[in-house]
């Protein structure tokens, strides 16, 4: 394996992804070592939607909602999760990628096994309680 120059070789056993500044692209987090951030500053004209659910009544955080958001034909599902590598635990918004579409619906299967449909919402970010 060929490396960059002036770059030292990481190792890592967890990794956590989120928007850590909000932009819409969503860096990486090295864990195991000291902590480093792998910046993401693409830029584009790309359309996307950030999804933070919050239940009211129980399990606040939405652990095991389903999302799925339909566009343009198209459909991407997530689910909320406490964690997802080593010791590591991801953004708990759910972010789609778009692409040039700008109106999706979703559908949410919360926890409780309750089902909502969301209809017509915008791109870049939406927070919905339940």
């Amino acid at each position: 394996m060929k490396r960059a120059r002036n770059r030292a070789a990481h190792s890592s056993r967890g990794c956590a992804f989120g928007d850590f500044d909000n932009d819409g692209d969503v860096p990486a987090v090295n864990m195991n070592e000291p902590p480093s951030l792998q910046r993401n500053d693409m830029s584009g004209g790309n359309h996307w939607l950030k999804v933070k659910l919050v239940v009211v009544k129980s399990n606040r955080s939405a652990i095991d909602a389903r999302v799925t958001a339909h566009y343009g034909g198209r459909r991407q599902a997530q689910e909320v999760m406490s964690q997802a590598s080593f010791y590591s635990a991801n953004d708990p918004r759910l972010h789609f990628g778009l692409g040039a579409i700008d109106r999706v619906d979703l559908d949410v299967r919360w926890p409780n096994g309750g089902r909502e449909r969301i209809a017509g919402g915008g791109s870049r970010s939406a927070r919905h309680d339940s």
